[in-house]
């Protein structure tokens, strides 16, 4: 896949523990336009790929604006970003990708958890420039935590948006339940941020009579995923017919790997879909954030950077 050299014009600190990256062309040429909601993958270094969404509004072609929050347990990616990616490098980056996109609506809910406020912000970039009916809510631990503060102060929607911090009094944190229940049935909800925050989030809004085509949202990771019960169990390469097994412990992806059959990844996670692959036979045990409710219960494809087998055999469309 090719990739777009850009270049680290800043590099600064939007809140605590989160760090913001203007990139800009090495060649002085306009770079790829994109949509609200669209992400970019970001070669870090030493093979690491990690995706991380666009801020700044799509208008935009002169600079990508990222924003990056340190991860406690980082697999390398954000603290690579965080410790070693300084201005003035050069990364390697790919053009944007959209996998949770704004659609036609009367009326608008933007709501972010923490970092999920990076494609929010966008969002809300793209449709205060589109006089388009809309507000935002943005819940993280506290002001200290909050970034864009100054930029949403700043912009032409800031009586648009409502902060809620843990860390404040009762009373202005988001009481999701009485926010959907004023919303006018036009309304499309758009919500990003830690998996807890969506969860409680969209359990809520169903519960208030929302219906699942009108709830819109994007993880940023995985939910956790007890493996102390795995076991181990086979993939068949169908092309050649091969018989891999996978024990517990490792993923499929490395297993592959392992014997020359690669498979695209980037987050391994589970969450951008980059290593999708089809399944001709055989029950995977879905752990991804990636597909629907429906697209797992299809079976016809899963993600082998996370997702396992809950039978002796998966027959792999390879």
């Amino acid at each position: 896949m090719s990739t777009i050299p850009v270049v680290v014009q800043s590099k600064s600190v939007a809140a605590e523990g989160i760090m913001s990256f203007t990139l800009v062309p090495q060649t002085g040429i306009d770079l790829p336009a994109f949509e609200a909601g669209a992400h970019i993958d970001v070669h870090v270094g030493h093979g690491l790929i990690r995706q991380y969404s666009l801020c700044n509004a799509p208008s935009e072609r002169h600079r990508y604006l990222i924003s990056v929050s340190l991860e406690p347990q980082s697999r390398g990616g954000s603290s690579a970003m965080h410790e070693q990616i300084c201005a003035g490098d050069i990364l390697q980056i790919s053009a944007p990708r959209n996998h949770f996109p704004l659609v036609n609506a009367e009326r608008y809910l933007l709501l972010a958890g923490g970092i999920g406020i990076t494609p929010i912000l966008c969002m809300a970039e793209h449709l205060s420039a589109a006089n388009a009916d809309f507000e935002m809510h943005y819940c993280t631990r506290s002001p200290e935590r909050t970034a864009f503060r100054s930029q949403i102060a700043d912009s032409t929607y800031r009586d648009r948006v409502h902060f809620h911090h843990d860390s404040g009094e009762a009373d202005q944190k988001l009481d999701f339940g009485r926010l959907f229940s004023k919303l006018g049935r036009g309304t499309h909800v758009f919500l990003c941020g830690p998996t807890g925050f969506i969860e409680h989030a969209t359990n809520t809004a169903r519960a208030c009579g929302w219906p699942d085509e009108v709830i819109h949202f994007e993880y940023f990771s995985a939910a956790p995923v007890d493996a102390s019960g795995e076991t181990s169990f086979e993939v068949r390469v169908a092309s050649s017919g091969n018989c891999y097994v996978v024990p517990p412990g490792q993923t499929v992806v490395s297993v592959l790997a392992k014997h020359g059959v690669e498979i695209p990844v980037s987050c391994e996670a589970g969450v951008c879909g980059t290593c999708l692959t089809g399944v001709l036979d055989g029950q995977p045990d879905h752990r991804d954030v990636f597909m629907t409710d429906e697209e797992h219960a299809r079976n016809d494809q899963f993600t082998p950077c996370c997702s396992r087998s809950k039978g002796d055999l998966l027959v792999l469309d390879l």
